[in-house]
């Protein structure tokens, strides 16, 4: 029943914004009346905001963690477009703007080697680290804020040492570069987290939408502030400090508030230690709070998925050894001397065979380097394997890795089980592994 006593004919909705119901009239018509009419200037206003604003189908339309993100990255974008303009005035008064004794062309040289460093920098970084930026997302885009904030930081001072502002307006265009390379591809890889109606294209060009409303704010601002430092340094270095902490701050809690499901390696390290020390396999919401954001925090072991065959074994001997200790879609390789783990794949290995190498190397890794005598997943067995890896650190003992994977294809069915009911993605992860893979048989004949 509608306020008006008659029964609606239907009702329709707008995802979880809006209802109408439709009432039969006895002329015929029919006559459509919102769920509360009182409040429709405050709902236009409101949807007409949403419309320009936020992804079509907000909030159905996009993670649970969009919002929050999306608060304190425009905070963000607000305190970096404050200290940008800083930035911008102190380098423009560095290449002579109002300098009498400047020239044109000595301006002009130097904005083309800023630019020219900065290019080559764009270039070697997307070759060297391009494909980790997936892996690390919220890691990256924090250390592109941080690097960020550094070549601002440089842009400042320049004008102070005059010898040297070719070079150092250089090496922060170079920094900035690699700011944009990180930031950009990093912000692509949270926007295919945050689309969940394969709306990559709108929640991106929103999201576009709302930096755009932020500059325009932080541009406003400036008009105002730059009068007041045009030559009052102290005042410069003040304001650059105190928007850079709120810009820190800020990335810093954006980063925190984004809860991924898909599995990389600092994640699974996390799950997986959980698991061993409870018997349960956690959820992204109590992962994610506690995941590292600094890059190559807490490891101890140097991992490489899907290494070249050539580069870890040298004879016939050593690779029917791992394959007879194996009846995973990998072999695993341990050299403790240099701390190094290197996972060989089959051919037909997919997502969860990269699981399953990662989670053993991180198995092998607690073995190492924690203590396992609490853990409430096959202790016994645990503690039998971590006496004999450290009473002979250096041996390579193929009995004793045969045994653990014995071990974890134990373990590792009810782990994956766990991953599923726990809310992560297992179809695909974020683990990074390298293109080499082999082709065995069971029998070890083998074909590169």
């Amino acid at each position: 029943m509608t306020e008006f006593g008659t029964p609606p004919l239907c009702t329709e909705i707008y995802g979880s914004r809006r209802t109408r119901h439709y009432l039969p009239l006895p002329d015929g018509k029919l006559r459509c009346v919102p769920d509360r009419p009182e409040d429709q200037t405050y709902r236009s206003l409101r949807d007409v905001f949403m419309s320009v604003f936020l992804p079509q189908g907000y909030p159905e339309s996009v993670s649970p963690d969009y919002l929050a993100y999306q608060i304190w990255d425009t905070v963000q974008a607000f305190a970096s477009s404050i200290t940008g303009t800083l930035a911008t005035q102190a380098v423009l008064k560095g290449v002579g703007v109002g300098d009498e004794t400047s020239t044109v062309t000595a301006a002009t040289v130097t904005w083309i080697l800023k630019d020219g460093t900065g290019m080559l920098g764009r270039i070697l970084f997307a070759w060297s680290k391009g494909n980790k930026l997936d892996c690390d997302a919220k890691q990256w885009r924090l250390f592109a804020d941080v690097l960020n904030d550094v070549a601002i930081l440089m842009e400042i001072l320049a004008p102070a040492f005059p010898a040297c502002f070719t070079l150092i307006v250089c090496i922060s265009g170079f920094f900035k570069c690699i700011v944009g390379v990180a930031g950009g591809a990093t912000r692509a890889a949270l926007t295919m987290h945050q689309a969940r109606r394969d709306n990559m294209a709108d929640v991106s060009a929103k999201d576009g939408s709302q930096e755009t409303l932020v500059n325009l704010a932080g541009l406003l601002c400036s008009l105002f502030l730059i009068p007041l430092v045009a030559d009052n340094l102290p005042l410069t270095y003040a304001l650059y400090g105190l928007f850079t902490i709120l810009h820190l701050y800020a990335n810093y809690r954006a980063v925190r508030a984004v809860c991924m499901e898909t599995l990389n390696r600092a994640r699974l390290r996390l799950v997986l230690r959980h698991f061993l020390r409870w018997g349960k396999v956690p959820g992204p919401v109590l992962v994610n709070p506690k995941e590292p954001l600094l890059l190559g925090y807490h490891q101890q072991l140097r991992l490489i998925l899907g290494a070249p065959l050539h580069t870890v074994v040298s004879n016939t001997a050593d690779f029917q050894k791992a394959l007879e200790g194996s009846s995973s879609n990998y072999l695993l390789f341990f050299n403790q001397a240099a701390g190094t783990v290197s996972v060989v794949f089959h051919q037909q290995a997919g997502s969860v065979d990269v699981i399953k190498a990662c989670s053993h190397v991180f198995v092998l890794e607690a073995l190492l380097y924690r203590d396992v005598a609490a853990s409430a997943v096959e202790r016994e067995s645990l503690l039998d394997l971590q006496r004999r890896l450290r009473e002979e650190p250096y041996k390579k003992d193929w009995a004793t890795l045969s045994e653990m994977q014995h071990l974890l294809d134990r373990i590792f069915p009810t782990f994956l089980m766990g991953l599923m009911s726990a809310g992560w993605v297992t179809d695909r992860n974020l683990l990074g592994p390298e293109e080499w893979r082999v082709d065995w048989n069971a029998d070890g004949k083998k074909s590169c």
